[in-house]
């Protein structure tokens, strides 16, 4: 029996067709909804590991679910329903062709394009003598575009999005403020957990005239937190941060020599190995949301699935 789903290929009343991420198995229904099941894979430098974490498709699927449900005053969501622990059954909308990254702190790739000199970031100015982590006096939004799979997303800015007809300046004007608002409400959320929203993305589409908030939201695979109750003494101490994300899976690899460069073999994830990555994820959950995470039944998660959504599908 499969304990986890690493690949489906199911074939749903309505179905249409079936786009494959490196996480996420998208299933497109009638052209008008997407059937998106989060799979137990797991993603570091670019490289699906060969091995599925139990319960970790369940995990990121309820946190994004729980976060558009907080935000949905805000903005529309795609989300429709949740027809299994591991699925999202929403609206097919077009994407935009770019991904809007809100930073609150100057960390990770910031910090990095920092310390080697640059002072802009996607034609945001960024001021001398600033340090590793250091917050910002406000967040900022440093948007990429959406690369083909494979390929690296590129920083660009407001005007140039603009400028190119990538977005019209009234739909990106709006983005804009919803990915502001949002971030704001994720980030009172965290810290009412004791954690800071550090960094994140989000991702819009269009429907029917009308721009929805798609895709994951605030989850650990899509953003990054820092513990809230040690982020002044850390800062203050030139330490680094503690970090709730999955950072320590790519510690793992690098610590086994194992960057995802040519040559380099990933390193046997033993069932001990893996049970404490599903045990971290299990407590990121419990952390991000501040509830008890129910394990669903995995003792045939792709049955599970199966069984879950065609009943759900023919109820519709």
């Amino acid at each position: 029996m499969e304990k986890t789903i690493l690949s489906s290929n199911y074939n749903f009343p309505g179905q249409k067709s079936i786009y494959k991420g490196k996480v996420r198995d998208v299933y497109n229904i009638e052209d008008k909804y997407l059937l998106m099941i989060v799979s137990d894979r797991i993603s570091a430098f670019d490289v699906v590991l060969p091995r599925g974490i139990p319960y970790k498709g369940q995990v990121l699927n309820q946190i994004a679910a729980k976060f558009l449900d907080a935000t949905s005053d805000i903005v529309p969501n795609w989300k429709i329903a949740i027809p299994d622990p591991t699925v999202t059954f929403g609206h097919k909308c077009e994407p935009f062709p770019v991904e809007m990254i809100v930073r609150a702190y100057l960390t990770g790739s910031s910090w990095r394009s920092y310390k080697a000199g640059a002072r802009e970031i996607c034609g945001i100015k960024i001021p001398d003598g600033m340090k590793e982590h250091q917050r910002f006096k406000t967040p900022i939004i440093t948007p990429t575009t959406k690369a083909e799979q494979g390929k690296h997303d590129e920083d660009i800015s407001r005007s140039e999005i603009i400028i190119s007809g990538l977005i019209s300046e009234e739909d990106y004007l709006l983005i804009e403020r919803y990915t502001m608002e949002v971030f704001l409400r994720g980030s009172e959320i965290a810290l009412q957990h004791g954690l800071i929203l550090v960094d994140t993305k989000y991702e819009f589409g269009k429907k029917d005239g009308k721009i929805y908030l798609i895709d994951e939201i605030n989850t650990p695979d899509s953003s990054r937190y820092f513990y809230a109750d040690k982020y002044e003494e850390n800062f203050r101490k030139d330490l680094p941060q503690k970090q709730l994300s999955k950072e320590f899976v790519r510690e793992w690899l690098m610590a086994n020599g194992f960057q995802g460069k040519a040559g380099q073999k990933v390193p046997e994830m033993t069932d001990e190995y893996v049970n404490q990555v599903s045990d971290r994820y299990i407590e990121l959950y419990e952390k991000i949301t501040g509830e008890k995470f129910i394990r669903a039944d995995i003792s045939n998660v792709p049955e599970r699935i199966e069984r879950n959504c065609n009943t759900f599908l023919k109820s519709l």
